[in-house]
């Protein structure tokens, strides 16, 4: 990262240089970069890093806890209940939303997008998965053993 430069006469699929845009795109790309990280930052304060690396549910379960997530605010849970991943809905933001799209922005911006997005079908994937092995545990938990009195 400490020789990166950008490509200065490279290919770029977006610029806004023309009058009124050179002035307007740039100021409104600036507020929605302030505003995303100002979420980014405020959402990393409501969930805490050990939440976010899966580590506190881990911990609650074992101790019989239940969800941290039921422990949030009403305010937070809202919040959540409308946008699903905001981190995520942020970075693509500050990753798309620029004056300028250069080529070496372009391969960052899509290769970022391409993780956010399969990291996000994993997720789904991965609770679908779960949902399924939990039920068919609980039925076999259900099911009268052999040899029991009834």
């Amino acid at each position: 990262m400490r020789y990166w430069e950008p490509v200065p006469r490279g290919p770029v699929l977006w610029a806004a240089r023309a009058e009124p845009w050179s002035t307007w795109v740039p100021l409104l790309c600036f507020v929605l970069h302030v505003i995303s990280w100002l979420l980014i930052f405020s959402i990393l304060l409501v969930f805490d890093y050990a939440e976010l690396m899966g580590l506190k549910q881990v911990y609650y379960h074992v101790l019989g806890l239940g969800e941290p997530l039921a422990l949030k605010s009403p305010r937070a849970l809202r919040l959540f209940s409308h946008l699903r991943h905001p981190v995520c809905v942020e970075l693509l933001t500050v990753l798309w939303v620029v004056p300028t799209l250069g080529t070496d922005r372009l391969l960052l911006a899509l290769l970022l997008t391409l993780y956010l997005g399969l990291a996000h079908g994993l997720d789904q994937q991965d609770l679908r998965y779960l949902r399924a092995q939990l039920q068919r545990k609980l039925h076999l938990l259900s099911q009268p053993q052999e040899g029991e009195a009834e």
